[in-house]
């Protein structure tokens, strides 16, 4: 209504960055918005960032586990490369994360980007659990706006 109305004129939004940031946050542990998507983004916007919530919803067991594991071992539940896999020259790479030991997170930062170089480590690794790649190499997969790049381990 009118409040939405006044937000809207008072505030710019960035709709890429808003979904950008809703599809990384949708596989961290918790996932939440600063803004209600539907008062700040228009319909495309807000179906991505739904599409966003349910793959974090799809998630949610994998995500409970992990929790349960991290509460008893201590290990953190996102992680670096580096961490799950030391010294083996992961050390800078800041723009991937695992959740857990078997999803790889790539999130699009770059505006604008429709595709994600991603360093795999060893290992076979599904892209956005159906395509098959081998590990031990650095790829470049599609990612659309709709698209959060990640892989499961098998």
């Amino acid at each position: 209504g009118k409040i939405d109305s006044l937000i809207k004129k008072f505030t710019k939004v960035d709709e890429e960055l808003f979904v950008r940031m809703a599809q990384c946050s949708a596989l961290f542990p918790m996932m939440q918005f600063s803004w209600a998507p539907w008062r700040m983004l228009g319909k495309e916007a807000q179906k991505y960032c739904l599409d966003a919530a349910k793959l974090h919803a799809r998630f949610a067991d994998y995500i409970v586990e992990n929790v349960k594991a991290s509460a008893v071992s201590g290990e953190p539940i996102l992680r670096s490369l580096e961490y799950q896999y030391p010294h083996k020259g992961y050390a800078k790479i800041t723009d991937q994360f695992l959740l857990g030991d078997r999803v790889l997170v790539a999130p699009v930062i770059e505006k604008g980007k429709t595709d994600r170089q991603v360093t795999l480590p060893e290992g076979e690794w599904l892209y956005l659990e159906k395509i098959p790649y081998i590990g031990g190499v650095t790829v470049t997969v599609p990612a659309p706006i709709d698209t959060l790049p990640y892989f499961v381990k098998r």
